[in-house]
């Protein structure tokens, strides 16, 4: 290899290097790194009982964001319950029936980048209209209410319905599908969610959770969560025996949002969310000589390449 400029150089060369984290942990990056490329998806929302679904976790990508020096936390927040919940502060009137909302996922402390959690999805009291939750994506909305809304640049809102409908959970590339005609007779779609190739290969993550059709029809009972983890809707609840559609739970580690149900059981948790760190390969010198020098050196006939 030739000599970068002059005769003594120490060359460093530091090898590129990417770091999952599926839980929450503490990071250091290497020696040499400044900067890196980050994904962080939150935990999305988890569905409603009988009601709208859950949307995606927030989701922040950065080609080149700056590392703070030594180790920092890293938060990986995890996906909501799905209805039956306790009473929500959010929505007083709807008794057990909505999802919870996703968690938070960051990196680093004093200025952390930071994801917001999905919007859970939800059913208004004795069938009313309801709004769905807000979040890194919003959750869908139920029988005339509006989707909730998202964190501006992690994701999308959830879809808003007419009554007797309800919305899909919104994911990071597109909304939840809104129902305002009487067909489709299922709930609506989730979001998908966006593509990302930080590890190597092109994955989806951040999709949302389908809405649940009122009990009582006769079907069909399913609609498509979105791209990235977002769970479909079904019949029944996620612990439901399999002889009809069951809802699903989002992805893990995906951040997606749960898919609701027609009739008994429990709506499909948000999945939880992740972190990934991509540091650059790194190629630093040890030192860099001024003209001056490289000029006495050459006419001394003491210079290699």
């Amino acid at each position: 290899m030739p000599k970068l400029i002059g005769a003594a150089q120490t060359v460093t060369t530091q090898a590129q290097q990417t770091t999952t984290f599926n839980a929450s942990g503490s990071f250091t990056a290497q020696p040499l790194t400044s900067n890196a490329w980050v994904l962080v998806v939150a935990g999305g929302g988890g569905a409603a009982r009988q009601g709208s679904g859950g949307g995606a976790g927030g989701y922040i990508e950065v080609p080149s964001h700056p590392l703070p020096s030594g180790s920092f936390p890293i938060t990986v927040g995890g996906g909501g319950t799905g209805g039956p919940n306790p009473a929500s502060p959010l929505f007083p009137g709807e008794g057990s029936y909505p999802g919870a909302a996703g968690s938070n996922s960051s990196i680093g402390a004093a200025a952390p980048l930071s994801a917001t959690g999905g919007g859970q999805g939800v059913r208004g009291v004795s069938g009313f209209p309801a709004t769905g939750g807000s979040g890194g994506s919003g959750g869908g909305g139920y029988r005339g209410g509006a989707g909730g809304t998202a964190t501006p640049g992690q994701g999308n809102a959830g879809g808003s319905t007419i009554p007797g409908k309800t919305g899909g959970g919104g994911g990071a590339g597109a909304a939840g599908q809104s129902i305002l005609s009487p067909t489709p007779i299922q709930g609506g779609t989730g979001g998908d969610g966006l593509a990302s190739s930080i590890t190597g290969s092109s994955v989806y993550r951040a999709g949302g959770g389908a809405g649940g059709w009122g009990p009582g029809g006769a079907g069909p009972w399913t609609s498509a969560g979105g791209l990235g983890g977002g769970g479909a809707s079904g019949r029944y609840g996620v612990t439901s025996p399999p002889s009809e559609p069951i809802a699903e739970n989002g992805g893990t580690n995906l951040g997606g949002g749960g898919g609701s149900m027609a009739e008994a059981g429990e709506g499909g948790a948000g999945g939880s969310g992740v972190v990934i760190i991509n540091e650059p390969e790194v190629t630093a010198a040890s030192s860099v000589w001024d003209l001056r020098a490289v000029f006495r050196q050459v006419k001394a006939g003491d210079w290699t390449n």
